[in-house]
């Protein structure tokens, strides 16, 4: 998802450091970089057009289709090791560090659990933005070319290439001939600054290339013993304005979980009855205004997916109608989004069948757009959108993921889970040696550090979230 962290919020450089080797029964914890243009102004002010052009990317990606079309949507054993993360901006996307070819060349990518495909920016690139670090397939001794041409959709951006197989490498572990896009061309700033493209971290089923993953080739080759991965995503947004400004952004764990992050159980809750894996799928089951149960409607109609590549929260329509009107004097802004008056009081809650999780108020406020009024980060995602009981209405981003510990699980049965963050966690301030999964055992230490001057083994790009760096 990664629409709307990749189109505006692919802008920072975090520095990789050879990453520990992985043991047999043991995590990576890899830090995550937040690097991106900023969703507020200079003043603070909400950056209205930023944030419309995330949510195009963000139906692009699920639908098919943005504002500007009126077309038809589509779609488009071991504890963890932790991956550091940076923060760049208004929380508007998290970057990590990929090793690709033979010697490695070290590539940024948003790492989204809304998409399956690895594509990067290659010297052939003829639109790339000025700065993108660009991946040489002439200096990789082991890139094959299958020849074969391939096109990723957001809204009304896109990014076209080849496909072909490489050596790809992220914290340490390896995976030899994965399936790795050479964009040569890109539009509508998908991409911009350093950052190279995206690294999906959904399903094989979503792949356009029809590729295993990244995180699935290591469960199938048996690199990970544990099926899990996790995210903290970092709270930077108060205080970022600047686009250059870089911060730490979370942390990222394949194959586990880190336990100085969370507090508490971590609530899973299995994909919804007759789903298939392709998306990481939940159910939002409630949503909550002031103590207030908002209308959503029947369960049949509120499918999410949990994407860390969206920076925002979107509902279908009937249901984000019903939620900003309980709130007194909210109208509703252009292309599905809406704004309040900004001393209005927002306390919400959002359940998935389980426990109910608050938000931030802060977190619902992306800044002043004028008059008293603030932009809201509840939008309208399926606006214009042909959608069914298979396609996802809710598309939860780091609006919500930033209040959370998020675990993604693929088996026995896939499932995502929700924990409470720790209290360093959440005052944005964790550091700390014990890592584990979810059934207690034990991982790689990590300490939080400032983003400039870390060696990265890893950053993750996350829409409007932070970062934690994991040395």
């Amino acid at each position: 998802m990664l629409p709307s962290i990749a189109a505006l919020a692919l802008a920072s450089y975090a520095v990789a450091a050879p990453a520990p080797e992985p043991l047999p029964g043991s995590a990576i914890h890899i830090p995550v970089t937040r690097r991106t243009p900023s969703l507020r102004k200079e003043n603070g002010d909400a950056d209205t057009e930023r944030i419309s052009a995330i949510i195009d990317g963000v139906r692009g990606k699920y639908y098919g289709v943005s504002s500007s079309s009126n077309r038809g949507l589509d779609r488009r054993q071991s504890n963890g090791t932790g991956i550091q993360i940076t923060d760049v901006g208004f929380d508007s996307s998290y970057t990590g560090t990929v090793g690709i070819g033979t010697p490695a060349q070290n590539l940024d990518v948003v790492l989204d659990t809304g998409s399956s495909d690895l594509w990067v920016a290659t010297t052939g690139c003829t639109s790339c933005p000025s700065g993108t670090t660009e991946f040489n397939t002439g200096g990789s001794s082991s890139y094959k070319s299958s020849g074969n041409s391939v096109t990723f959709q957001y809204g009304s951006g896109q990014a076209s290439g080849t496909a072909g197989t490489d050596t790809v490498s992220m914290g340490g572990f390896t995976v030899n001939g994965g399936t790795v896009t050479g964009v040569t061309t890109v539009s509508n700033n998908i991409i911009s600054g350093p950052v190279s493209g995206i690294m999906g971290l959904g399903f094989q089923a979503l792949s356009n290339t029809q590729s295993t993953p990244f995180w699935q080739s290591l469960l199938n080759n048996g690199q990970l013993a544990n099926s899990e991965m996790s995210f903290y995503i970092a709270r930077n947004a108060a205080s970022v304005t600047s686009n250059d400004d870089e911060t730490n952004g979370g942390v990222f764990t394949l194959g586990g979980t880190n336990s100085t992050l969370f507090q508490g159980d971590i609530d899973f809750n299995d994909f919804p009855s007759g789903s298939q894996p392709s998306y990481w799928l939940q159910t939002v089951s409630q949503l909550t205004l002031n103590g207030n149960t908002v209308d959503i409607g029947s369960a049949s109609s509120n499918l999410a997916a949990i994407d860390t590549g969206t920076t925002l929260l979107g509902g279908p329509t009937q249901a984000v109608e019903a939620f900003w009107s309980q709130v007194s004097g909210s109208r509703s802004l252009s292309n599905g989004m809406w704004a309040f008056p900004c001393d209005a009081d927002l306390s919400v809650t959002i359940s998935f069948g389980g426990k109910s999780w608050p938000l931030k108020s802060e977190d619902i406020n992306f800044g002043n757009i004028g008059q008293g009024y603030c932009q809201g980060a509840i939008f309208d995602v399926t606006q214009g959108a042909t959608t069914n009981q298979n396609t996802p209405s809710w598309i939860v981003g780091d609006t919500f993921l930033k209040n959370v510990y998020s675990v993604f699980r693929a088996s026995p049965g896939p499932a995502v889970g929700f924990a409470e963050l720790s209290g360093s966690a959440s005052a944005g301030t964790p550091g700390g040696q014990s890592n584990t999964n979810s059934n207690g055992g034990n991982s790689s230490g990590a300490v939080a550090k400032s983003a400039k001057g870390v060696s990265a083994v890893m950053v993750l790009a996350a829409a409007a979230a932070t970062a934690v760096f994991m040395a």
